[in-house]
Protein backbone atom coordinates (compact mmCIF):
# COMPACT_ATOMS: atom_id res chain seq x y z
CA UNK A 1 0.00 0.00 0.00
CA UNK A 2 2.51 1.89 0.89
CA UNK A 3 3.84 5.33 -2.17
CA UNK A 4 7.34 4.74 -4.04
CA UNK A 5 10.11 5.92 -2.30
CA UNK A 6 8.37 5.52 1.11
CA UNK A 7 11.22 3.42 3.20
CA UNK A 8 9.77 1.64 6.14
CA UNK A 9 11.93 0.98 9.66
CA UNK A 10 10.64 -1.45 12.09
CA UNK A 11 10.71 -1.88 15.62
CA UNK A 12 13.28 -4.25 17.77
CA UNK A 13 12.06 -7.85 19.16
CA UNK A 14 12.07 -7.55 22.23
CA UNK A 15 11.12 -3.69 22.44
CA UNK A 16 10.81 -1.34 25.16
CA UNK A 17 8.44 1.80 24.69
CA UNK A 18 8.22 4.66 26.82
CA UNK A 19 4.10 5.27 27.05
CA UNK A 20 3.80 8.64 28.19
CA UNK A 21 0.08 9.08 29.23
CA UNK A 22 -2.13 12.16 30.14
CA UNK A 23 -4.92 11.20 32.76
CA UNK A 24 -6.98 14.00 32.16
CA UNK A 25 -6.98 14.41 28.30
CA UNK A 26 -10.62 13.50 26.53
CA UNK A 27 -12.84 12.65 28.73
CA UNK A 28 -10.56 11.19 31.54
CA UNK A 29 -10.42 7.39 30.26
CA UNK A 30 -7.10 7.57 29.02
CA UNK A 31 -5.40 5.12 32.14
CA UNK A 32 -8.39 3.15 31.74
CA UNK A 33 -8.15 1.98 28.47
CA UNK A 34 -4.21 1.83 28.40
CA UNK A 35 -4.70 -0.86 30.80
CA UNK A 36 -7.65 -2.38 29.47
CA UNK A 37 -7.46 -2.53 25.59
CA UNK A 38 -3.44 -2.07 25.49
CA UNK A 39 -1.33 -3.16 27.69
CA UNK A 40 -2.38 -6.76 27.04
CA UNK A 41 -2.06 -6.62 23.22
CA UNK A 42 1.54 -4.90 23.50
CA UNK A 43 2.44 -7.68 26.20
CA UNK A 44 1.60 -10.44 23.61
CA UNK A 45 3.98 -8.60 20.85
CA UNK A 46 7.04 -8.67 23.13
CA UNK A 47 6.56 -5.02 23.77
CA UNK A 48 7.64 -3.71 27.19
CA UNK A 49 6.13 -0.58 28.69
CA UNK A 50 7.52 2.11 31.17
CA UNK A 51 4.86 4.46 31.85
CA UNK A 52 5.20 7.75 32.35
CA UNK A 53 1.64 9.56 33.64
CA UNK A 54 1.97 13.62 33.36
CA UNK A 55 0.44 15.73 36.59
CA UNK A 56 0.31 19.14 34.78
CA UNK A 57 1.05 20.56 31.34
CA UNK A 58 4.51 20.72 29.64
CA UNK A 59 5.30 17.78 32.23
CA UNK A 60 5.92 15.38 28.95
CA UNK A 61 8.08 18.74 27.18
CA UNK A 62 10.40 18.62 30.08
CA UNK A 63 10.85 14.79 30.07
CA UNK A 64 11.47 14.14 26.44
CA UNK A 65 13.85 17.16 26.36
CA UNK A 66 15.95 16.64 29.38
CA UNK A 67 15.73 12.80 29.73
CA UNK A 68 18.62 9.91 28.28
CA UNK A 69 16.21 8.24 25.88
CA UNK A 70 18.72 5.34 24.53
CA UNK A 71 16.82 3.17 26.84
CA UNK A 72 13.45 3.14 24.68
CA UNK A 73 12.89 1.98 20.94
CA UNK A 74 9.87 4.36 20.71
CA UNK A 75 7.84 7.00 22.83
CA UNK A 76 4.20 6.59 22.67
CA UNK A 77 1.97 9.21 23.83
CA UNK A 78 -1.44 8.10 24.44
CA UNK A 79 -3.68 10.81 24.81
CA UNK A 80 -5.01 13.59 22.43
CA UNK A 81 -2.64 15.95 19.76
CA UNK A 82 -1.52 18.06 22.35
CA UNK A 83 0.35 15.93 24.55
CA UNK A 84 2.33 14.83 21.06
CA UNK A 85 2.74 18.38 20.46
CA UNK A 86 4.48 18.50 23.63
CA UNK A 87 6.52 15.81 22.97
CA UNK A 88 7.64 17.37 19.48
CA UNK A 89 8.13 20.31 20.63
CA UNK A 90 10.53 18.98 23.73
CA UNK A 91 12.79 16.49 21.52
CA UNK A 92 13.23 19.61 19.19
CA UNK A 93 14.72 21.77 21.87
CA UNK A 94 17.10 18.85 22.69
CA UNK A 95 21.26 19.64 21.54
CA UNK A 96 20.83 16.29 20.05
CA UNK A 97 17.70 17.33 18.03
CA UNK A 98 18.52 15.64 14.77
CA UNK A 99 19.65 12.04 16.48
CA UNK A 100 16.64 12.21 19.32
CA UNK A 101 13.80 12.99 16.10
CA UNK A 102 14.69 9.20 14.66
CA UNK A 103 13.30 7.92 17.54
CA UNK A 104 9.76 6.31 16.48
CA UNK A 105 6.85 7.85 17.40
CA UNK A 106 3.00 6.37 17.96
CA UNK A 107 0.10 7.75 18.67
CA UNK A 108 -2.74 6.00 20.74
CA UNK A 109 -5.94 8.39 21.03
CA UNK A 110 -6.65 8.78 24.07
CA UNK A 111 -8.06 12.35 23.90
CA UNK A 112 -11.64 14.11 22.71
CA UNK A 113 -9.75 15.28 19.16
CA UNK A 114 -7.13 12.46 17.74
CA UNK A 115 -6.21 13.78 14.70
CA UNK A 116 -3.09 11.76 13.84
CA UNK A 117 -4.32 8.99 15.10
CA UNK A 118 -7.78 9.18 12.68
CA UNK A 119 -5.29 9.77 9.82
CA UNK A 120 -2.74 7.13 10.37
CA UNK A 121 -5.83 4.95 10.55
CA UNK A 122 -6.58 6.34 7.12
CA UNK A 123 -3.31 5.88 5.57
CA UNK A 124 -3.07 2.39 6.54
CA UNK A 125 -6.14 1.64 4.93
CA UNK A 126 -8.73 0.64 7.54
CA UNK A 127 -12.00 1.60 7.59
CA UNK A 128 -13.37 5.07 9.73
CA UNK A 129 -13.56 3.79 13.16
CA UNK A 130 -14.01 5.79 16.45
CA UNK A 131 -12.93 5.38 20.34
CA UNK A 132 -12.50 1.53 21.04
CA UNK A 133 -12.31 0.53 17.68
CA UNK A 134 -9.91 3.20 16.67
CA UNK A 135 -7.51 2.30 19.50
CA UNK A 136 -7.20 -0.68 18.55
CA UNK A 137 -5.91 -0.27 15.09
CA UNK A 138 -3.72 2.11 16.89
CA UNK A 139 -2.30 -0.17 18.85
CA UNK A 140 -2.49 -2.77 16.52
CA UNK A 141 -0.10 -0.98 14.20
CA UNK A 142 2.36 -0.47 17.00
CA UNK A 143 2.31 -3.92 17.14
CA UNK A 144 3.23 -4.75 13.82
CA UNK A 145 5.99 -2.09 14.78
CA UNK A 146 6.38 -0.15 11.01
CA UNK A 147 7.64 3.43 11.22
CA UNK A 148 8.15 5.58 8.27
CA UNK A 149 9.13 9.46 8.46
CA UNK A 150 6.32 11.88 8.85
CA UNK A 151 6.36 15.68 8.27
CA UNK A 152 7.12 18.38 9.83
CA UNK A 153 5.97 22.43 9.83
CA UNK A 154 8.54 24.89 11.14
CA UNK A 155 6.10 27.96 12.42
CA UNK A 156 7.42 31.58 13.36
CA UNK A 157 5.27 33.99 15.09
CA UNK A 158 6.06 38.13 15.10
CA UNK A 159 6.47 37.32 18.55
CA UNK A 160 9.78 35.14 17.68
CA UNK A 161 8.07 31.83 19.11
CA UNK A 162 8.58 28.54 16.76
CA UNK A 163 6.95 26.18 17.07
CA UNK A 164 7.21 22.74 15.30
CA UNK A 165 3.80 21.27 14.62
CA UNK A 166 2.86 17.57 12.97
CA UNK A 167 -0.89 18.25 12.45
CA UNK A 168 -2.25 21.84 11.67
CA UNK A 169 -2.17 25.38 11.97
CA UNK A 170 -6.01 27.33 11.91
CA UNK A 171 -7.20 31.23 12.71
CA UNK A 172 -11.09 31.93 12.42
CA UNK A 173 -13.72 29.10 12.49
CA UNK A 174 -12.38 26.01 12.99
CA UNK A 175 -10.41 27.50 16.13
CA UNK A 176 -12.67 29.04 18.00
CA UNK A 177 -14.45 25.87 17.49
CA UNK A 178 -11.64 23.83 18.63
CA UNK A 179 -10.63 26.12 21.98
CA UNK A 180 -14.48 27.00 22.98
CA UNK A 181 -15.40 23.60 22.74
CA UNK A 182 -12.87 22.88 25.58
CA UNK A 183 -15.75 23.25 28.34
CA UNK A 184 -17.34 20.12 27.03
CA UNK A 185 -14.54 17.75 26.99
CA UNK A 186 -16.40 15.44 28.97
CA UNK A 187 -18.24 14.72 26.57
CA UNK A 188 -15.88 13.28 24.56
CA UNK A 189 -15.54 14.02 20.47
CA UNK A 190 -19.07 15.14 20.90
CA UNK A 191 -18.11 18.38 22.23
CA UNK A 192 -16.91 19.05 18.75
CA UNK A 193 -20.27 19.15 17.25
CA UNK A 194 -21.30 21.43 20.32
CA UNK A 195 -19.21 24.03 19.44
CA UNK A 196 -20.00 23.73 15.67
CA UNK A 197 -23.05 24.75 16.30
CA UNK A 198 -22.52 27.60 18.70
CA UNK A 199 -19.91 28.78 17.05
CA UNK A 200 -22.35 28.86 13.74
CA UNK A 201 -24.77 30.78 15.93
CA UNK A 202 -22.16 33.48 16.32
CA UNK A 203 -20.47 33.56 12.98
CA UNK A 204 -17.23 35.70 13.03
CA UNK A 205 -15.28 37.57 10.23
CA UNK A 206 -11.39 38.13 10.39
CA UNK A 207 -9.76 40.22 8.36
CA UNK A 208 -5.88 39.71 7.70
CA UNK A 209 -3.46 39.29 4.38
CA UNK A 210 -2.99 35.56 3.38
CA UNK A 211 -0.03 34.63 1.23
CA UNK A 212 1.47 31.65 -0.10
CA UNK A 213 3.95 29.50 -1.88
CA UNK A 214 1.86 27.09 -4.67
CA UNK A 215 3.91 23.24 -4.80
CA UNK A 216 3.50 24.18 -8.54
CA UNK A 217 5.28 27.94 -8.36
CA UNK A 218 8.34 26.33 -6.66
CA UNK A 219 9.52 24.31 -9.63
CA UNK A 220 12.68 26.24 -10.94
CA UNK A 221 12.89 29.22 -8.38
CA UNK A 222 15.30 28.19 -5.38
CA UNK A 223 15.19 26.63 -3.25
CA UNK A 224 15.32 23.41 -5.63
CA UNK A 225 12.03 20.97 -5.10
CA UNK A 226 12.93 18.31 -3.19
CA UNK A 227 14.47 14.89 -4.19
CA UNK A 228 12.45 12.45 -3.54
CA UNK A 229 15.76 10.18 -2.99
CA UNK A 230 17.45 13.45 -0.93
CA UNK A 231 17.93 12.45 3.02
CA UNK A 232 14.78 14.20 4.26
CA UNK A 233 14.99 14.83 8.21
CA UNK A 234 11.84 15.13 9.52
CA UNK A 235 9.77 17.21 6.52
CA UNK A 236 13.09 20.17 6.17
CA UNK A 237 14.97 19.90 3.61
CA UNK A 238 18.56 19.37 3.88
CA UNK A 239 20.99 22.21 3.76
CA UNK A 240 24.77 21.97 1.64
CA UNK A 241 27.12 20.31 4.55
CA UNK A 242 28.33 22.58 7.06
CA UNK A 243 26.03 25.91 6.27
CA UNK A 244 24.85 25.05 10.26
CA UNK A 245 26.45 24.18 13.51
CA UNK A 246 25.69 20.93 14.88
CA UNK A 247 22.76 21.29 17.35
CA UNK A 248 21.35 24.21 16.01
CA UNK A 249 17.66 24.26 15.23
CA UNK A 250 16.53 23.39 11.44
CA UNK A 251 16.72 26.42 8.64
CA UNK A 252 13.85 27.94 7.31
CA UNK A 253 14.83 28.14 3.36
CA UNK A 254 11.65 29.15 2.44
CA UNK A 255 10.77 31.78 4.57
CA UNK A 256 12.14 35.73 4.52
CA UNK A 257 11.72 37.08 7.81
CA UNK A 258 7.79 38.50 9.32
CA UNK A 259 8.92 42.17 8.83
CA UNK A 260 9.42 41.62 4.91
CA UNK A 261 7.38 41.19 1.81
CA UNK A 262 6.98 37.84 0.90
CA UNK A 263 8.73 37.22 -1.98
CA UNK A 264 7.62 37.88 -5.35
CA UNK A 265 7.29 34.26 -6.52
CA UNK A 266 4.41 33.74 -3.52
CA UNK A 267 1.06 34.17 -4.09
CA UNK A 268 -1.17 36.51 -2.55
CA UNK A 269 -5.17 36.31 -1.80
CA UNK A 270 -6.82 39.64 -2.72
CA UNK A 271 -9.62 39.03 -0.11
CA UNK A 272 -8.82 39.76 2.78
CA UNK A 273 -12.17 38.32 5.57
CA UNK A 274 -11.97 35.11 5.94
CA UNK A 275 -14.40 32.82 8.11
CA UNK A 276 -11.80 30.55 8.34
CA UNK A 277 -8.09 29.84 7.24
CA UNK A 278 -6.30 26.26 8.19
CA UNK A 279 -3.22 24.65 7.00
CA UNK A 280 -3.65 21.19 7.64
CA UNK A 281 -0.56 18.57 7.13
CA UNK A 282 -2.30 15.59 7.79
CA UNK A 283 -5.83 14.40 6.33
CA UNK A 284 -7.95 13.98 9.33
CA UNK A 285 -8.90 17.69 11.36
CA UNK A 286 -10.42 15.05 13.71
CA UNK A 287 -11.73 11.45 13.97
CA UNK A 288 -14.80 12.41 12.00
CA UNK A 289 -13.32 15.17 10.34
CA UNK A 290 -11.98 14.30 6.60
CA UNK A 291 -10.50 17.64 5.75
CA UNK A 292 -6.98 16.66 3.18
CA UNK A 293 -8.04 13.08 1.70
CA UNK A 294 -5.21 13.59 -0.90
CA UNK A 295 -2.41 14.50 2.18
CA UNK A 296 -0.03 11.85 3.23
CA UNK A 297 2.24 11.60 6.46
CA UNK A 298 5.45 12.40 3.96
CA UNK A 299 4.27 14.04 1.46
CA UNK A 300 6.37 17.56 1.55
CA UNK A 301 2.83 19.06 1.40
CA UNK A 302 1.20 21.71 3.43
CA UNK A 303 -2.52 21.69 2.55
CA UNK A 304 -3.86 25.03 2.74
CA UNK A 305 -7.85 25.86 2.90
CA UNK A 306 -9.00 28.80 3.50
CA UNK A 307 -13.24 30.09 3.89
CA UNK A 308 -13.77 33.75 2.39
CA UNK A 309 -16.66 36.07 3.95
CA UNK A 310 -20.14 36.20 2.86
CA UNK A 311 -20.69 32.31 3.11
CA UNK A 312 -23.96 31.65 4.32
CA UNK A 313 -24.71 29.38 7.68
CA UNK A 314 -26.68 27.09 6.16
CA UNK A 315 -23.83 26.04 3.26
CA UNK A 316 -21.35 26.80 5.98
CA UNK A 317 -22.79 23.79 7.78
CA UNK A 318 -23.50 21.46 4.83
CA UNK A 319 -19.60 21.55 4.09
CA UNK A 320 -18.70 20.33 7.86
CA UNK A 321 -21.04 17.67 7.36
CA UNK A 322 -19.64 16.56 4.02
CA UNK A 323 -16.10 16.58 5.25
CA UNK A 324 -17.12 14.35 7.83
CA UNK A 325 -17.03 11.55 4.27
CA UNK A 326 -13.96 14.02 2.76
CA UNK A 327 -16.69 14.93 -0.29
CA UNK A 328 -16.46 19.06 1.28
CA UNK A 329 -14.41 19.77 -2.15
CA UNK A 330 -17.00 17.77 -4.66
CA UNK A 331 -19.74 20.81 -3.16
CA UNK A 332 -17.75 23.62 -5.35
CA UNK A 333 -18.17 26.06 -2.62
CA UNK A 334 -17.01 29.59 -4.19
CA UNK A 335 -16.03 30.54 -0.58
CA UNK A 336 -13.69 27.93 0.00
CA UNK A 337 -10.32 27.41 -1.40
CA UNK A 338 -8.09 24.76 -1.35
CA UNK A 339 -4.53 24.62 -2.48
CA UNK A 340 -1.40 22.51 -1.45
CA UNK A 341 1.57 25.09 -0.50
CA UNK A 342 5.07 24.52 0.76
CA UNK A 343 5.60 27.57 2.69
CA UNK A 344 2.47 30.11 3.82
CA UNK A 345 2.44 33.65 5.91
CA UNK A 346 -1.16 35.14 7.78
CA UNK A 347 -1.20 38.49 9.05
CA UNK A 348 -3.94 39.46 10.48
CA UNK A 349 -4.84 43.18 10.43
CA UNK A 350 -6.16 43.29 14.08
CA UNK A 351 -5.28 41.03 16.96
CA UNK A 352 -8.43 39.42 16.63
CA UNK A 353 -9.89 35.47 17.12
CA UNK A 354 -7.36 32.56 18.29
CA UNK A 355 -4.88 31.26 16.70
CA UNK A 356 -4.34 27.15 16.99
CA UNK A 357 -1.38 24.99 16.52
CA UNK A 358 -2.12 20.97 16.65
CA UNK A 359 -5.00 22.28 18.73
CA UNK A 360 -3.23 24.40 21.04
CA UNK A 361 -4.26 27.66 21.62
CA UNK A 362 -1.83 30.68 20.13
CA UNK A 363 -2.36 34.20 20.82
CA UNK A 364 -3.46 36.27 17.81
CA UNK A 365 0.05 37.48 15.61
CA UNK A 366 1.18 37.30 12.31
CA UNK A 367 2.86 33.53 11.58
CA UNK A 368 4.65 32.21 8.62
CA UNK A 369 5.75 28.10 8.19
Amino acid sequence: LSPPGDSYGVLPRPCHALVLLNPQSGSGRALDDFQAVVQPMLAEADIATTVFVTERPHHAHEKVRDEDLSQWDTLVVMSGDGLLFEVVNGLMERPDWQEAMKKPLCILPGGSGNALAASINYYAGYDHVAKKKLLTNCTFILCKGLYTQMDLVSLSTASGKRFFSFLGFGWGFISDVDIDSEKYRWLGSARFTLGTLQCLAKLRVYQGRLSYLPVAAEQGSSPAPRDRQAPVTNGHIPQPAGTEAPGSPPPDPLLVPLGQPVPAHWTVVPEEEFVLVYAIYQSHLGTNLLMAPAARLHDGCIHLFYMKAGISRVTLLKLFLAMSRGTHLDLNCPHLSYVPVRAFRLEPRVAAGIMTVDGEALACEPVQG
